[in-house]
């Protein structure tokens, strides 16, 4: 826990010098709960146990949300089709959630989006029963919210005619629609909630370090009592051992991994994890006419188009991956596919060269080993294949708390003493306090500071009542209120806040996560990098050598990526992609014996 003397977020600060504390504690404290993996569950499950006083410490291979928790189709939502299907106790639990995060936990990141339910074109008694049927699931969807959603924080659904669809959807064809139904979830820069969350475990004494590779399990006989980790940012130091009382293994995609890592002493996890590739797409808000969302069938699953400022995210495919894990790599057939089908309800279709950025990620998909856990694809499951080892994995970004309070709650009988209940349902993340209260003052933010109430928005819309330290940063060096070379939406200050404070380490984490130009401009932020790697290199301290290799990594990766989505299929899509090997120096992981972390 964090002294009394320390505010929040100065306890908070992922700073390098934070960096270089976290690493020795590492090296030299026993802690009660040590957690594998930096996506979603692995921060979430941090900040549960360091919100119960629990001593923890979080490692993570590469950056903070590297993995499948960066590439979603950024929607906290509560799983509409879910509903069709019955499964109502996902429903309760995904809208609970959404309730929490949009009214107390994190009103700064997530938001309420309009989303519209087209109605095909059909005859007038199917039409009928088309509005019925869609209409009360959708009616159901705001009911559940109302009753379960700690708080709505979402206006209530609305039937729309054909000509009020396409009043707030021009793009629509008319001969395709015989109207719409239009709802509300919830929109959310996923990783920068991952940064939020990892932060708020670190003002309560949580020890988080990325680029920070775990390559074993430290056993004493049968039971597991550390992990073996390799400082990836100091690739000629030996390895080391961290010790904890038990150790919360989040690793997604990679948790089968698990199971070659204990082959020695014959245990199995219980469960298997099966990768599936989720790619979407970005487009320029030009592109298509709309003040909504669109939720659509195809053959296989259901297609969002949402609005993302001043884009639209086109997604999701939904296909086996087998690859590599790291980098999933999308291919011309998936780009293809989402193109077709967005198309068939648009009156301009979309071409490649509408493409500003593509992004691929894996889901982890839960497929039991036994008959118990054979149903599990879209919940969570938690085991304990090895005593003092917890293996958490499953369920939806959404419910990230949920899994997290879950297999903390096993922790904590494990541990024994006093019952400590989960809290996070209470505990505002950084930045969210006050939020409201700044969001309505904002106009005075800006006249006082001397910037435009434009800016304000967009600094407290990503980084809530912590803008203040953004702009205290721009008045101690007003070079940082310059745009940013190439994505004139982003200042400077943000790519310093993020090497200062956020913990980002690469040139790589700050174009790709911390800011989103690696998707949002046709250059992938190639015309970014000198800029924003001379910003970083100045928090960072590099020379021009560190300078030019990450600026050289950032324009060979986005090379090779747009190599690889020319390519017809995916075998020789993640050929292409990996080309270009990560930037903390590790090898791509092709079924390889160590242990990936991130999710």
């Amino acid at each position: 826990m964090r002294s009394p003397s320390v505010s929040r977020y100065a306890a908070g600060r992922l700073s390098p010098i934070r960096r270089v504390s976290d690493l020795r504690r590492l090296r030299d404290e026993q802690f009660d709960v040590l957690v594998v993996g930096g996506g979603v569950t692995g921060a979430g499950a941090a900040l549960d146990a360091a919100s119960r006083g629990l001593s923890v410490a979080l490692v993570e291979a590469r950056d903070l949300a590297a993995g499948t928790s960066s590439r979603s189709s950024k929607l906290i939502h509560g799983g509409l089709r879910y509903l069709e299907q019955l499964e109502l106790h996902l429903v309760h639990e995904a809208l609970t959630e959404r309730g929490l995060l949009t009214s107390r936990l994190a009103p700064h990141l997530v938001r309420p989006v309009p989303i519209l339910v087209p109605l095909p074109a059909a005859s007038p008694p199917a039409r009928v029963w088309q509005r019925a049927y869609y209409g009360l699931g959708v009616a159901a969807y705001d009911a559940f919210a109302g009753i379960f959603g700690s708080g709505r924080g979402m206006p209530l659904h609305r039937h729309l005619t054909r000509d009020g669809a396409r009043h707030m959807f021009p793009s629509l064809r008319a001969d395709k629609i015989s109207g719409a139904i239009r709802y509300f979830d919830g929109q959310v820069d996923d990783a920068r909630l991952v940064v939020n969350l990892a932060r708020t475990a670190a003002s309560l004494g949580a020890a988080v370090v990325t680029s920070a590779r775990v390559t074993g399990f430290v056993r004493e006989a049968r039971e597991v009592v550390g992990v073996k980790v390799r400082d990836l940012e100091a690739p000629g130091s030996p390895e080391f051992e961290v010790r904890a009382r038990t150790v919360v293994a989040a690793t997604g995609v990679w948790s089968d991994d698990l199971s070659r890592m204990l082959k020695d002493v014959g245990v199995r996890p219980g469960l298997r994890v099966r990768a599936s590739k989720g790619v979407h797409l970005v487009v320029p808000r030009s592109a298509i006419t709309g003040e909504a969302g669109l939720i659509l069938r195809t053959p296989t699953s259901v297609l969002f188009v949402i609005p993302w400022g001043g884009h639209w995210i086109i997604g999701t495919t939904d296909t086996d991956w087998q690859l590599d894990r790291s980098h999933p790599a999308a291919s011309a057939r998936d780009i293809r596919y989402l193109l077709d089908q967005v198309n068939t309800v648009l009156d301009r279709p979309l071409t490649t060269d509408d493409i500003e950025g593509v992004y691929a990620g894996l889901r982890p998909l839960l497929s039991g080993e036994a008959d118990s856990t054979s149903k599990l694809s879209r919940e969570h499951a938690v085991v304990e294949p090895m005593l003092g080892l917890l293996l958490v994995a499953g369920g939806k970004y959404t419910t990230y708390r949920v899994m997290a309070a879950d297999v903390i709650d096993r922790a904590v009988r494990r541990l024994g003493g006093p019952a400590r209940p989960s809290r996070t349902d209470q505990l505002p993340l950084l930045g969210a306090d006050g939020f409201w209260a700044a969001w309505r003052d904002r106009q005075d933010i800006a006249r006082r500071h001397g910037v435009t109430a434009g800016v304000i928005e967009h600094l407290l819309e990503r980084y809530g009542t912590l803008t203040v330290h953004l702009l205290a940063m721009i008045e101690a060096n007003p070079e940082l209120a310059t745009p940013l070379s190439g994505a004139p939406e982003y200042l400077a200050a943000e790519i310093a806040y993020a090497a200062q404070a956020e913990g980002a380490l690469h040139l790589d984490d700050v174009l790709t996560r911390r800011t989103r130009i690696s998707i949002e401009t046709s250059h992938r932020g190639a015309e970014t990098a000198a800029h924003a790697a001379a910003v970083m290199g100045d928090a960072l301290g590099w020379d021009k050598a560190v300078r030019d290799r990450e600026i050289e990594h950032y324009l060979a990766r986005v090379e090779a990526e747009r190599q690889s989505q020319k390519m017809p299929d995916d075998l020789t899509a993640d050929a292409a992609r990996l080309g270009v090997p990560d930037v903390r120096g590790y090898a791509a992981d092709r079924g390889t014996e160590l242990l990936e972390v991130d999710l």
